[in-house]
């Protein structure tokens, strides 16, 4: 891939400079409008009074992160369209009111104009609250619109402190909107509560939590994140699982995500034709406080009820996602029924629970993935035998035990005739 960047680059500078001997100008590619798929980052920062602790490398957190910034700008990908969103960088009262409401965009969603962008960071001075949670929903608002890749980078150094409303339960609301966008968060603090307060947030829309307490890691983390928005991803399509197969959703190949609420059943419904393999797998997050011991199961089921296969995982809380999966071999049918296919329903339920003080709503995510490819010639799993279909497994069972019992009984008659012998 950066092979390939790099010789089109080089061909583009060729192509400019042969243009520019013949006197017709091209625009440079940084001079393009950008498209309604242009990836978009915002990253959020925290210019709270705390930002003036000098703990990273013998200098101050706001100056760890304007020098961050500084590297990461210089490292934007020309496609990418970048802003930048301040929490608690103008207000230095001691009115909780209005220090909550102290977050505002600093530098526009767009086309990056590096030195700009570093003239308004260079102006921050670390100042008042933390406002997290306000932060975190203006910069869903700024990053509102199109079809591109979304994802906001929040740097911090300490918890919200304008509850109630709570940054974590604003990541879940976010997430449920079905709009893809991911929030990663960077904790330049050690503390076991803020680790668990961005953890909560990270992980409720797919993010990732990290814990940085250098320059070097602050800059190469926020780079890497950025850098990621513009890689090619395959963007997942929401779905909404049904209460029973009879009104399930019909999927095809790609990936899904749905919300299930603990202890719901959600059913989905895939078209399978003779001769092709079912693929599935299922992951399902917990977003929230679950109580230990939990499970997730994942049956493939005929339209009549009966089961086909089926795959499940167990944890004990020590995981913050757990994820099965199966496989259905359909065999090759005779000709008159070679284009007929079968409808196979998938039920995904799962024995999570919470305590009390924890919402149920929205469910937990589910990250549901179904592919359909060619039937392997010599397939060895135990659903092209039919094992997971329960009877055939018991049968064989049976089997297997009459043919020990005779095999025990005569042997033991043996035996016993040995001994009268001798």
């Amino acid at each position: 891939m950066i092979t390939t960047k790099r010789l089109t680059t080089g061909v583009g500078l060729l192509l400019a400079t042969l243009a520019a001997g013949i006197g017709t100008a091209v625009p440079a590619a940084a001079d393009e409008p950008p498209t309604a798929s242009s990836p978009k980052v915002e990253l959020v920062l925290d210019v709270s009074g705390s930002m003036r602790t000098r703990d990273i490398d013998g200098e101050s957190r706001m100056s760890a992160a304007k020098q961050a910034f500084n590297d990461v700008l210089d490292a934007v990908p020309e496609e990418v369209q970048l802003g930048i969103r301040t929490l608690g960088a103008n207000y230095p009262g001691d009115d909780r009111q209005v220090g909550c409401k102290d977050t505002k965009q600093l530098y526009p969603v767009g086309p990056l104009d590096r030195t700009e962008a570093k003239t308004a960071v260079a102006t921050l001075s670390p100042t008042g609250w933390t406002p997290i949670g306000p932060a975190l929903l203006g910069a869903a608002d700024d990053l509102d619109g199109g079809e591109s890749t979304r994802r906001i980078v929040l740097i911090t150094d300490g918890e919200d402190t304008c509850g109630p409303l709570d940054p974590c339960e604003v990541a879940r609301d976010i997430a449920a909107r079905g709009v893809h966008l991911v929030i990663d968060t960077l904790g330049l603090v050690p503390n076991a509560k803020i680790r668990q307060q961005l953890t909560c947030i990270a992980e409720a829309t797919g993010g990732t939590y990290t814990a940085v307490q250098h320059k070097e890691d602050l800059s190469h983390r926020v780079t890497q994140l950025v850098d990621r928005a513009a890689e090619p991803v395959v963007t997942p399509v929401a779905t909404e699982g049904a209460a029973s197969c009879a009104k399930a959703p019909e999927l095809t190949a790609g990936l899904y995500t749905d919300r299930a609420k603990p202890g719901e059943h959600r059913w989905y419904r895939v078209n399978v034709l003779p001769g092709q393999e079912l693929r599935a797998s299922v992951s399902v997050s917990a977003d929230r406080a679950v109580n230990p011991d939990y499970g997730v199961l994942l049956r493939a089921v005929t339209t009549h009820g009966r089961e086909i296969v089926r795959g499940s995982e167990s944890g004990t809380g020590r995981t913050d996602a757990i994820s099965t999966g199966l496989r259905y071999p359909k065999a090759e049918a005779d000709d008159d029924d070679a284009e007929t296919a079968e409808a196979v329903c998938l039920q995904l339920s799962d024995s999570f629970s919470s305590p009390t003080t924890a919402k149920t709503g929205p469910g937990m995510p589910v990250e549901l993935t179904i592919d359909v490819v060619d039937s392997p010639d010599d397939a060895a799993d135990a659903a092209a035998f039919g094992l997971g279909r329960g009877w055939w497994f018991l049968g064989l069972m049976l089997l297997a035990g009459l043919l020990a019992g005779l095999l025990f009984g005569w042997i033991s008659r043996w035996r016993v005739a040995v001994w009268r012998t001798n």
